[in-house]
């Protein structure tokens, strides 16, 4: 049996000058039939440091209610095992976690590295096995995958919890489309861009740019997902 942990932070902004303020996750069994969701639950924790506006106009966390919290570093020492907490407070130490997943796994794995463990990005793998998707986002997904999902467990978007929950339905989704081994490569690689996001063929399809403009792309200073997806699309021109 695998257990995949999906996780989702909440926070005071953007890394490396932010902390966590809410932790979710929903655990993803494999192994003895097909992917289940196992478990669901998140926490508030402290992030010691006050919660900026920008920041409260996304989540709606207000410093009130993180103050009383566990610190934000604490829970996360926990949550490399099955059974972090029980009403926030007592601890199980249960067993580890073998793999981590997030949406956009980048973000997360600012703040907390999952002990070594393998991480999954959803956003990632998304790319590569709908890219007819016209939209890659985590609540996009959930729509154009159509997931019949748990209203009291999904909503509201952008809380660690929904969103944790979300990610580890797309996941099941993806693990029936690609083995585990295969999800964990991808992911380790850059992003598989669909669309061109900047320049004269903004909007354009990556796979439908001329090969010059390819060219050029590769040799400037870039954002490692553009540099990857002009190489892969050149190597199979």
């Amino acid at each position: 049996m695998t257990t995949i942990r999906c996780i989702d932070f909440e926070s005071t902004g953007l890394p490396p000058d932010a902390a966590v303020c809410e932790i979710g996750w929903t655990d993803v069994v494999t192994g003895d039939g097909p992917a289940r969701i196992a478990w669901s639950d998140s926490v508030l924790v402290n992030p010691g440091r006050p919660m900026p506006i920008e920041a409260m106009a996304v989540h709606h966390i207000p410093d009130a209610d993180v103050a009383s919290c566990h610190p934000a570093a604490e829970i996360l020492a926990r949550i490399v095992r099955e059974s972090p907490m029980i009403d926030n407070i007592t601890y199980d130490s249960g067993r580890e976690i073998d793999i981590f997943c997030a949406h956009n796994a980048k973000f997360e794995r600012a703040f907390f590295d999952g002990a070594g463990k393998p991480w999954i990005c959803t956003y990632k793998c998304a790319l590569r096995v709908w890219p007819e998707s016209p939209i890659h986002s985590n609540q996009g997904l959930r729509y154009f995958l159509g997931l019949n999902l748990d209203p009291d467990l999904a909503m509201p978007p952008h809380r660690a919890g929904p969103d944790a929950y979300v990610t580890a339905h797309i996941l099941q989704r993806l693990l029936v489309a690609k083995p585990i081994d295969e999800l964990i490569k991808i992911s380790a690689e850059p992003a598989m861009l669909i669309n061109v996001g900047f320049g004269k063929h903004f909007g354009a399809k990556w796979a439908d740019v001329p090969t010059d403009y390819l060219q050029w792309v590769t040799r400037q200073n870039m954002d490692e997902d553009v540099l990857f997806t002009a190489r892969t699309i050149l190597a199979r021109k």
